[in-house]
């Protein structure tokens, strides 16, 4: 796909960002699952707790997907992010394990 259509559990934490629920952040990722943010990685159920309070829902993110493209069970995306830490647009790469995000990882720019 070449749209902005993903896959249910990256649009459940797109969601889950946006409404500020830190559970539902959580919940969208496996119990080995992790963010990559620019080669800092958080993982597990308190590393993504941890991420999503620091750089995401505690710092009043808003992610908008502009662009998505899947191919098996990877989704890399470009979007837009507006918060207290950081406000501009990124790329993203998701990795989904059956229902879930096995991972979430943001490259550094070049």
């Amino acid at each position: 796909m070449s749209d902005s259509t993903v896959p249910a559990p990256v649009q459940a934490m797109v969601d889950a960002i946006n409404a500020a629920d830190t559970e539902a952040f959580v919940s969208a990722f496996t119990a080995d699952g992790f963010v990559s943010d620019w080669g800092t990685v958080k993982s597990g159920p308190d590393g993504v707790r941890s991420w999503a309070g620091s750089d995401a829902i505690g710092a009043g993110a808003r992610m908008t997907v502009l662009s998505a493209v899947t191919e098996g069970d990877t989704t890399r995306i470009r979007f837009g992010w507006s918060s207290r830490v950081f406000n501009g647009e990124s790329d993203g790469i998701f990795v989904v394990e059956g229902d879930k995000l096995a991972s979430f990882t943001i490259p550094p720019a070049h």
